[in-house]
């Protein structure tokens, strides 16, 4: 949790519809709380780690990584969209870092009071409600996790 007093909520954008709607709905929720919201996305890194999942690529082929430019345009892009019509939206940092998504949100959320996540309903049949990385959040989150379901991203986006 977070030692200020004004909230803090983290959210993992990776540009897609659902995790856009979980952006708009953190900075909607820190608006109202006078918080403010750690926009993360997260690189997977780019060399193959024999012993993971990612050896055998469960989820099939991944599309390359952009670099860190790209991703740091891409998220301040994102953002820009999920704030849009919001009045006064919350201060919103937006970090781009390297590495598994489920890790780096849960290091990310270390401090914060909330962590907020868009549910696709991707990846393997014990996944499929959540997806992979909201599964893992709920995991490994040492705080409360928000997830959007995918069936309600229209109503953030």
């Amino acid at each position: 949790m977070s030692t200020q007093t004004d909230p803090v909520i983290v959210v993992g954008v990776d540009g897609s519809p659902a995790s856009t709607a979980a952006l708009r709905w953190a900075i909607q929720t820190a608006t109202r709380q006078h918080g403010r919201v750690h926009a993360i996305s997260v690189r997977r890194s780019p060399e193959l780690m024999p012993a993971t999942s990612y050896a055998l690529e469960p989820h099939g082929l991944r599309q390359p990584e952009p670099d860190q430019t790209t991703s740091l345009k891409r998220l301040h892009d994102t953002i820009e969209q999920a704030k849009e019509g919001i009045e006064n939206p919350a201060p919103i940092v937006a970090v781009s870092v390297i590495g598994d998504p489920e890790t780096e949100l849960a290091k990310a959320a270390q401090h914060a009071d909330m962590l907020v996540v868009g549910g696709h309903g991707q990846g393997p049949l014990a996944e499929v409600f959540l997806g992979s990385v909201a599964a893992g959040a709920v995991r490994h989150a040492p705080c409360p996790v928000v997830i959007i379901p995918q069936e309600v991203t229209k109503q953030y986006t």
